[in-house]
């Protein structure tokens, strides 16, 4: 196939593979500014007032100033702490515990039926309950992040340990190896890919329970800014922090998918080259 595409008697396959990959890089811009046109002529054509839909040019009017007076900095950062902190203490916690579960089935008849009732419950409903009985703070806010990641990542961890082939088991038995042998080289290289697809998606839903949060009870954070301009009527300030909430989103995802690739390289290794 190379073949034929380099070939001199055949140039238009070349050209079109070229234009192909280039217009691949160009796909989602293109799909943006698509987006935002149909946008201004929905506004051009309905003539919604600007606190109802307001258009493309004043929101971005009003991003250029929050960036100037440093509202959206200070802000996003306060979001984005309690969003990193309560993933982190949401994955590492999931993560214990989807081992222990996977481990003893006793553990998991105990705890099971608590954290089906916890996720039967949305963070919306309790999230007022965790405000007034941990105050206001940045906590509540991180252990709001925390529960809302916590199911997933237990969920993944649990599938990905016993998703191990029982030959493999046998073979470390076999070689006499020590449970913490087997954690290392057998159970988290098996395990790693379930694993971090659910941090993945909850990369994405610790952003959700940051903002559940603000909008309850907060001073700051991208949360309460949407409280702020909805109270204000500034709607084109609502959908600056619905914009950068998106962004946050899209870079936390990202940045655990880029971990992902890096990790799970051993996957993509021809078997002869493992063997060296």
């Amino acid at each position: 196939m190379d073949l034929l595409l380099s070939s001199k008697n055949n140039p238009i396959p070349v050209r079109f593979t070229h234009v192909r990959k280039y217009f691949r890089w160009w796909q989602t811009p293109l799909s943006m500014a698509l987006a935002l046109l149909v946008w201004e002529a929905i506004v051009r054509i309905t003539q919604l007032p600007a606190f109802i839909l307001p258009s493309p040019l004043l929101v971005g009017q009003r991003f250029v100033q929050t960036i100037s007076d440093g509202t959206l900095l200070r802000h996003t950062a306060a979001t984005l702490y309690e969003v990193v902190l309560g993933l982190f203490v949401g994955a590492v916690l999931a993560t214990l515990c989807g081992y222990l579960i996977a481990k003893s089935p006793l553990f998991e008849k105990i705890i099971g039926p608590y954290l089906v009732a916890t996720q039967a419950l949305p963070t919306v409903a309790i999230a007022p309950l965790l405000i007034i009985w941990f105050g206001a703070g940045v906590f509540s806010k991180v252990l709001i992040c925390s529960l809302t990641v916590f199911f997933p990542v237990l969920v993944n961890t649990m599938v990905g340990l016993r998703a191990v082939p029982e030959d493999l088991r046998a073979l470390m038995r076999s070689l006499h190896a020590t449970p913490l042998q087997n954690l290392r080289y057998l159970e988290i290289p098996a395990a790693l890919p379930v694993f971090l697809g659910g941090l993945r998606v909850g990369a994405t839903l610790s952003v959700i329970g940051a903002v559940v949060g603000e909008l309850v009870g907060a001073d700051r954070g991208l949360g309460f800014l949407i409280s702020v301009g909805r109270g204000q009527y500034d709607t084109a300030l609502v959908f600056v922090a619905i914009f950068t909430l998106v962004t946050l989103a899209i870079v936390l995802y990202g940045l655990v998918a880029f971990a992902e690739k890096r990790l799970l390289r051993w996957q993509n290794t021809p078997s002869h080259a493992a063997l060296d």
